[in-house]
């Protein structure tokens, strides 16, 4: 495509008009305009595009990425696009591909013919790019049902920051059910209530609580680990971000994957302002959950509030209304799973099937005594002692 044509049809962009707000794309467009004005301003404009080249790594998979997040017309109409609609998205495809098929000596060679000056030849080249895996707008509209898109397609796990924005997490932990012997009843109410929240069934907040290294937060990650490829998300808040949830609530509901904002350890004071705003959020205020979110929230405490003696004390109507109070937070979770500190069978069960995963070759007697004496000077049983006594086991066999 003649250089001029290519500027013109980048500039009529449409369905993928946010596109030209892109770093690479945008350097595209000023080096274009610097076509028509001195050779000074080309190289320095020319020198911006190399820049962001570089800087991208692979403009193919750049400019397919930027596609992929964007929201525009096609993804609003995504169920019965417009026939216009798919001719107009057809066209800024064309042009994209014709973007990146152009590389650096063809830019430099046309700047040198209209500015009469050679010494551009000898600027850095670039290459060119692959085409995007889609050559019309209906191809588009099906990799934007496979695959999704917008902001939440760039990560399966996000975090929500200080400022109240969310922010995508690089390298999420990687953890799966398989890594996370014993609690099997525990995990399968998990999955059944995931399962139907995938399906669009009807499915319920929950909430895992029970004694610390149990595994709550991990079966909660693995979780979605395990369901990331139906378009299942985590976002992981902190409490004090709670306030946060009517933004979260705007941004994930025009989303197409559906998300569970985890609440990782919830302990409230009781003059906690969160606590009454969650209660809120969770059911009963104004602004209605979204049907692409529910909440899965993991404590140590069974009422999530720390409770005192004193708290008890009084005539009767305010015993009641006390304990109601304790209690009007974790009631509004419609599933309540107990993760307990596991036996001596259930701990040596845990400690085998880590062994043998790991490779750790010992005698099943030597292990199970080893396993209880680690657990002894430690904090007692757990899964997490369990992992750690096999670590320490591993590192000890490496130096032998």
């Amino acid at each position: 495509m003649e250089l001029s044509a290519l500027s013109l049809r980048l500039r009529a962009l449409s369905v993928l008009r946010g596109l030209q707000k892109h770093p690479l794309v945008h350097a595209y467009l000023d080096a274009f305009d610097a076509l028509s004005q001195s050779a000074e301003a080309f190289a320095a404009r020319y020198g911006a595009l190399c820049a962001a080249q570089f800087a991208c790594g692979d403009a193919s998979r750049a400019v397919l990425d930027a596609v992929h997040f964007d929201v525009n017309t096609l993804t609003d109409t995504i169920d019965a696009p417009a026939p216009a609609l798919l001719d107009a998205a057809t066209h800024d495809i064309e042009v994209l591909n014709a973007l990146l098929a152009l590389d650096g000596a063809a830019l430099k060679a046309a700047a040198a013919g209209r500015h009469n000056a050679p010494a551009l030849l000898t600027l850095p080249d670039f290459p060119a790019g692959a085409s995007l895996p889609f050559r019309d707008g209906a191809a588009l509209a099906s990799f934007y049902r496979a695959q999704g898109y917008g902001f939440f397609a760039q990560s399966s796990a996000f975090a929500v920051q200080d400022d109240g924005t969310v922010a995508p997490i690089v390298h999420p932990d990687a953890i799966r059910l398989r890594d996370l012997p014993g609690y099997e009843r525990q995990k399968q109410q998990i999955l059944q209530n995931t399962l139907a929240f995938l399906d669009g069934r009807e499915a319920n907040n929950i909430l895992l609580y029970g004694d610390k290294g149990t595994g709550k937060s991990s079966t909660v990650k693995a979780v979605v680990n395990e369901y990331a490829g139906r378009g299942l998300k985590i976002i992981e808040m902190s409490p004090r971000h709670i306030t946060c949830f009517p933004r979260l609530f705007a941004e994930t509901l025009r989303s197409p994957f559906r998300f569970i904002v985890f609440l990782d350890d919830l302990s409230f004071n009781r003059e906690d302002d969160n606590f009454a705003a969650l209660k809120a959020f969770i059911e009963g205020g104004l602004a209605g959950k979204p049907s692409n979110l529910v909440i899965y929230a993991t404590s140590n405490r069974r009422h999530l509030i720390r409770e005192t003696f004193a708290d008890r004390e009084g005539d009767e109507v305010r015993v009641r209304d006390s304990l109601e109070t304790v209690t009007s937070l974790s009631d509004r979770f419609g599933l309540e799973i107990t993760f307990s500190v596991p036996d001596k069978d259930e701990y040596l069960y845990i400690v085998d099937q880590l062994a043998a995963e790991s490779g750790l070759d010992l005698p099943a007697e030597q292990l199970h005594l080893l396993a209880e004496r680690f657990a002894l000077r430690r904090n007692g049983r757990s899964p997490r002692t369990a992992r750690q006594f096999i670590s320490q086991q591993m590192a000890e066999q490496y130096e032998k």
